[in-house]
């Protein structure tokens, strides 16, 4: 019988890769999500769209932007470009004038015409429904994707933004070093039956209450859960 041949020296298989513990219960997990989805049953995107395309447009224009400048920038953009054919007619220049006030808008307009052309050649002007796609889109990364299959596509994805980060960090619920991480943890810790409005919960969560220099830990409705230590106080009048 022929042996078999031996592994290279020196190579060893990849090991999956281990997520860190949650700090948090799985019941414990479910009533964060019991009392954020009781206090907003369906959240959605901050962001104002008009279809798949404008959403893809608004959420990569987000990034390292608020929401709402990115609104007041996009307003008077999608009243004249709501389809990749209108926008690339539009050109580079005149999204780069619709959208000076927010950061980075050379770059962004740039992969905004750049994203609507990949769409016309190689998608027939439809926003692809899955990841490996979207990623293919300038300007477009793995956050930006998992917004658009969320909020467009209907999917429960993570898109794990510095808010979902901290939150998930805080309260112990899907603790991780880096944004990939804390989705992977996330996905796993999340009771499917909260899959689809997570991500909002918790990004909105991070926006208004669990906010980075203090927590609004007396006006937060899990903090008895949540493992942030010390809570912070009612300011006084």
């Amino acid at each position: 019988m022929a042996k078999a041949p031996k592994k290279p020296a020196g190579k060893k298989s990849k090991a999956k890769k281990k997520l860190p513990r949650p700090k948090l219960t799985r019941a414990q997990i479910s009533s964060i999500y019991a009392h954020l989805h009781s206090l907003d049953p369906a959240p959605r995107t901050e962001l104002n769209y008009s279809n798949p395309y404008t959403l893809v447009v608004a959420v990569a224009l987000s990034a390292q932007s608020t929401d709402v400048g990115v609104n007041k920038a996009t307003k008077a953009l999608f009243a004249k470009a709501d389809t990749p054919e209108k926008m690339v007619a539009l050109g580079e220049k005149t999204v780069r004038d619709h959208i000076k006030t927010i950061g980075l808008y050379k770059t962004k307009a740039k992969n905004v015409i750049a994203l609507s052309k990949m769409l016309i050649e190689d998608f027939g002007s439809t926003v692809p429904n899955n990841r490996d796609d979207l990623i293919k889109l300038p300007g477009v990364g793995r956050k930006t994707a998992n917004v658009v299959l969320n909020e467009a596509f209907g999917q429960p994805t993570m898109a794990v933004d510095t808010h979902i980060f901290r939150v998930s960090n805080r309260t112990g619920m899907a603790p991780g070093k880096d944004p990939l991480e804390v989705e992977l943890n996330l996905l796993r810790v999340t009771p499917p039956e909260y899959g689809l409005h997570a991500h909002h919960w918790l990004i909105l969560h991070g926006r208004y209450t669990c906010v980075a220099r203090k927590p609004k830990c007396y006006n937060c409705a899990v903090s008895e859960v949540c493992k942030f230590r010390p809570k912070t106080q009612r300011p006084e009048d």
